[in-house]
């Protein structure tokens, strides 16, 4: 089943109902301002940071679920009796009235959100959009009297404030309840409602919701507006037909305008609300600090400027020209026409666009993630920057910076950092030992897309303590040599914490209810070990011991010096190799690990858990067992015992009971999560390892079981949005196999499209070239694809003929490797497969 369609020439999904199977979203904004926006206008938005600085409220395991965001209300006013009750009263997003509506569409885009929806004859066009260079989002509400009559109506918009730290806001009832603050400007042609709780302290930065047109009414008290008894469904305001200019003084802010609109028969009129956020330093909080009659006024110049960008529809259509335009010149960088409209519009669109919010927010802000506790994931973002870098590679430069400066001089790292901050997230901790060498993976993707080896020599602090920067090159190696100086009793590395799979605690040992496996002490006993960051550590050391051979010298190091750390790197990932294919293999499958007690993880020796799939994928990725058959075999053991026709399940058979010594893993039912579900993140490492093992039909069937855009027509199975991935699909041995969560913020994001773009379509960037090596199945014969590489844009025209080759010109590239080129902005490469 269907609850819409892509529309691949607007770049849309458009759903056609607003009871899709959970909230269907879309986020808005690119940079500092964010917003999340569901298909029935719920969400929330930010400034920077989704716990620090929320500026709108939102409730999760709310009932009925997503209520009371952007609220509009469109109330039909009797023109005999203007202050008397609304004849009618609905909402243009469906939510909050929940008043069944004639028709509605919603329209989730690039960056924006389109409703289109009628009722009693009135049509209603409302747009959410976060401009390019404005921390504000724009709601611009068109409404249109198709009825043969003229009509009163009063619209109008409400969003509640968040007292900025989103966790105290939800918790310290004792002091919230005292200290919301508003302001009130009302002015000829329109109404601003300013939110300053805080603001006379130690804050510096307010927010306000302002209409472009008068109102005939306002409210800032969330109780004076609902009244007794109500919900966001029926707000007293609405019900009676008048706003009561409540002013707030604590309890709970809010910002609510109304609007009186007359129509004529097939008049249409539109109004521009703003959601604005203003940070200003603290000498120009206030509007005249020495006026004792102002005392406590807030200096409003900053939002008259920002409100005043968007008060017509001209500047509206022109921001919102300029985001389509934004996004159209971001996508185009890397396009496919396969004859495949499900391919094609996943690598056009939807896949990218997915990479670059994740990019932005890491794990920090989704219907699933609450945005109150994570904040921006070391490895997380490190693998984001994967699917990313080729979109804005001066933003990856950035947050490897940020990502490098909370590393701990060890070579370990913290977890997780804050993005307001940059400073490490203790409360989420460290010792999760395959974080520092995700840090090798972002940079050797940075530096073989960019070719920028000044990175390199970049002054970086470590735990962003002032006076230890070192360059980044010596932050690479203390990664490197983290793993090497921390290895068990099999010379595998050690576990610490856990590794990628934050839920295989292998020295937590907890059996405290309420207990966090991620943060309580960490009873390491140097035994548990990871064959999953043996391959790891043969993949990353092997990128970095490349990175050392080809940018060594230029960052400083003479030739010997390089020649003789490339040579001890080498040699440890030959050891690491021998380690991994002898104590790491269990006959058909390579081991997941060692626990505590130096008992393998994984083994067929086992009643459950038998096998899983992260080593599987990740050791055949590092070159592991290619020569001697145990790739393949490993791999044929994957497809007979984890894959699915929703995918590739993390471990079979599922954990029945709780295993103290295995951790979390074993506490989720079976078939959820990590515990046999479908993890979508490391389906991408299957399909790559089968490409680099030769076997192209089954390297895209793993693509394609997990891809969005192939599973559309099972919506209602899979529940999350038919248009980007999810993190995780209940797995066979769940009573509801298929069913998706997680969706948006996830690695599955990049390493699906590194996957896609670098193995099925074969174009990979490397610190030599661009190597070409399609692995795709029977049926794509005639493909083209168009890729931006280092400021030249390179016209791939590819032809199944039963040969390899790549050809640049009359010149066939020895290895399928096209150097960098120069003095020309676009080239034709001719590539047959």
């Amino acid at each position: 089943m269907q609850y819409g369609h892509f529309d691949d020439t607007a770049r849309e999904y458009v759903i056609d109902t607003p009871a899709t199977p959970l909230p269907w979203i879309n986020y808005l904004g690119n940079q500092d301002f964010f917003s999340l926006i569901s298909n029935t206008g719920g969400g929330y938005s930010f400034y920077k940071d989704a716990k620090l600085q929320r500026i709108t409220r939102y409730r999760y395991n709310g009932v009925p679920s997503d209520n009371g965001s952007r609220n509009y209300y469109l109330s039909l006013m009797d023109p005999d009796h203007p202050a008397a009750a609304p004849l009618a009263t609905w909402s243009p997003t469906f939510l909050p009235a929940r008043t069944p509506l004639d028709h509605y569409r919603c329209r989730q885009g690039t960056g924006y959100t389109i409703f289109e929806s009628s009722c009693r004859g009135i049509d209603t066009v409302m747009t959410a959009f976060v401009p390019v260079d404005a921390d504000a989002e724009i709601n611009r509400l068109k409404i249109r009297n198709t009825t043969d009559s003229p009509v009163l109506l009063d619209v109008t918009g409400c969003v509640e404030w968040c007292l900025w730290n989103a966790v105290d806001d939800a918790s310290n009832f004792q002091r919230n309840l005292s200290t919301g603050e508003v302001e009130v400007e009302e002015a000829e042609k329109a109404t601003i409602l300013y939110h300053k709780t805080e603001y006379k302290e130690r804050r510096n930065h307010y927010a306000f919701f302002g209409v472009n047109r008068p109102t005939i009414g306002f409210d800032t008290s969330r109780d004076e507006f609902l009244g007794r008894f109500n919900g966001w469904d029926t707000p007293q305001v609405i019900t009676e037909g008048r706003a009561r200019d409540s002013v707030a003084h604590g309890w709970s802010p809010i910002a609510a305008n109304r609007v009186r609109l007359e129509l004529a028969p097939g008049q249409e009129e539109s109004l521009v609300f703003v959601l604005g956020y203003v940070q200003l330093p603290k000498a120009d909080k206030w509007e005249d600090p020495d006026d004792p009659s102002k005392v406590g006024i807030i200096n409003k110049k900053p939002a008259h400027a920002l409100f005043g960008r968007f008060v017509d529809d001209a500047e509206v259509d022109q921001a919102f020209r300029e985001l389509k335009d934004y996004w159209a010149g971001l996508l185009g960088r890397f396009t496919l026409d396969s004859g495949d409209p499900r391919l094609d519009r996943m690598v056009n669109i939807w896949h990218q666009y997915q990479c670059m919010v994740t990019f932005n927010l890491s794990r920090s802000a989704s219907y699933f993630e609450s945005g109150t506790g994570r904040g921006m994931g070391f490895r997380d973002s490190n693998q984001d920057l994967l699917g990313f870098v080729h979109l804005i590679p001066g933003r990856a430069r950035e947050r490897i910076i940020d990502i490098a400066s909370t590393q701990l001089e060890d070579g370990s790292a913290w977890h997780q950092y804050q993005p307001l901050t940059k400073k490490g997230n203790a409360d989420i901790g460290g010792g999760f030992n395959d974080d520092p060498l995700w840090l090798v993976a972002g940079t050797y993707a940075y530096l073989a897309e960019t070719g920028d080896r000044s990175i390199l020599d970049q002054p970086v602090p470590f735990n962003n303590v002032e006076g230890t920067e070192v360059p980044l090159l010596e932050h690479l190696r203390r990664s490197v040599n983290f793993t090497m100086t921390h290895l068990g009793p099999h010379d595998l590395p050690l576990i610490g914490r856990a590794d990628w799979n934050d839920c295989l605690d292998l020295n937590c040992f907890s059996d405290t209810p309420g207990e966090s496996f991620q943060t309580i002490e960490n009873n390491d006993t140097g035994v548990a070990e990871s064959i999953f960051i043996g391959g790891m550590f043969v993949l990353y050391a092997g990128q970095y011991a490349d990175i050392l051979d080809r940018c060594g010298t230029a960052c400083g190091m003479d030739e010997s010096a390089v020649a003789q750390e490339v040579a001890s790197v080498r040699q440890a990932i030959d050891r690491m190799t021998q380690a991994v294919e002898g104590a790491g293999w269990d006959g058909r499958w390579f081991l997941r690990a060692y626990d505590a007690y130096s008992r393998p993880v994984g083994s067929h020796s086992d009643t459950e858990g038998q096998i899983y799939i992260e080593p599987q994928g990740m050791c055949v990725m590092a070159g592991i067992g290619l020569e001697d058959g145990k790739a393949r075999q490993a791999l044929d053991s994957v497809k007979e015992r984890l894959t699915t026709s929703w995918g590739t399940a993390i471990l079979a058979p599922a954990y029945s009971t709780y295993r103290i010594e295995l951790g979390e893993i074993s506490s989720y039912p079976r078939g959820y999560k990590e515990n046999g579900g479908i993890f979508c993140h490391i389906n991408p490492w299957i399909s790559i390892a089968n490409a680099m093992t030769g076997d192209d039909e089954e390297a895209f069937a793993v693509y394609r079981r997990t891809c969005p855009a192939y599973l559309e027509d099972r919506s209602d199975i899979r529940k999350v949005e038919p248009y980007v991935y999810c993190q995780m699909v209940a797995g066979p041995e769940s009573p509801t196999p298929g069913e998706g969560k997680n969706s948006w913020l996830t690695g599955t994001a990049a390493w699906s499209f590194v996957d896609v773009s670098q193995y099925l379509l074969g174009i990979r960037p490397t610190l030599d070239g661009l190597a070409i090596e399609p692995h795709l199945p029977a049926q794509f014969t005639d493909l083209t694809v168009t890729r931006a590489w280092r400021g030249v844009t390179y016209r791939i025209s590819m032809k199944r003929t039963g040969r390899r080759s790549v050809s640049l010109g009359e010149r066939e590239m020895e290895g399928g490797v096209v150097p960098a080129q120069t003095g020309s902005d676009q080239v034709d490469v001719n590539v047959t497969f």
